[in-house]
């Protein structure tokens, strides 16, 4: 049976940098990448250590493993990491409703293992992230690498919309928000 938690002990934060491990867009087949989506940032363990003193990812676990996360990062930890530190700074830039992007969380990464798509997780990941979250933030935001078109719909499906777009790397990446003061936002 699958749980949703936030992430309480170095062994799920292990198990999380697992799975990051087995997706990362340099570890996975093109063609994997196209159909299932990947991802870019690579994150340490004491990287995450560091996320999780400030803002606790929210993982789904299948017995003792870790199967699916989604992992939270604020503003001031982001900007230890080069590829937050630019998604920082390009949110910094953006307007949303002719305002500049204030009281924000950051999903510094989300993954689902790939025996468990297709059953929801993405948005029940989310909607524990915003039920944890919503109460201190006014915006989710992160990024989606434009060639990953299955992030792109799941975060849009979720409520996200894109409100930018920037180059890292080499690669599009569209700048999605997601209003957590509108009320369809549940």
């Amino acid at each position: 049976m699958l749980t949703l938690q936030l992430v309480t002990n170095k062994a799920e934060l292990e198990g999380v940098l697992a799975l990051q491990q087995a997706n990362l867009r340099k570890n996975i087949t093109e063609e994997e990448a196209e159909s299932q989506g990947f991802l870019m940032a690579e994150y340490d363990l004491p990287f995450l250590t560091l996320l999780q003193s400030s803002s606790p990812g929210i993982i789904a676990k299948d017995g003792d493993r870790v199967v699916a996360y989604s992992l939270v990062a604020l503003p001031d930890t982001a900007r230890r990491h080069a590829l937050l530190a630019d998604l920082v700074e390009n949110i910094e830039r953006c307007l949303f409703q002719g305002k500049p992007v204030e009281n924000y969380a950051i999903v510094a990464q989300l993954c689902v293992s790939k025996e468990y798509r297709g059953q929801d997780l993405v948005q029940r990941l989310y909607g524990a992230f915003r039920d944890h979250y919503a109460g201190r933030y006014d915006f989710c935001v992160t990024d989606v690498a434009q060639a990953n078109a299955r992030s792109l719909k799941a975060h849009q499906k979720r409520g996200f919309q894109v409100i930018d777009t920037l180059n890292y790397g080499g690669i599009a990446w569209d700048i999605v928000l997601w209003d957590w003061n509108k009320k369809s936002a549940s």
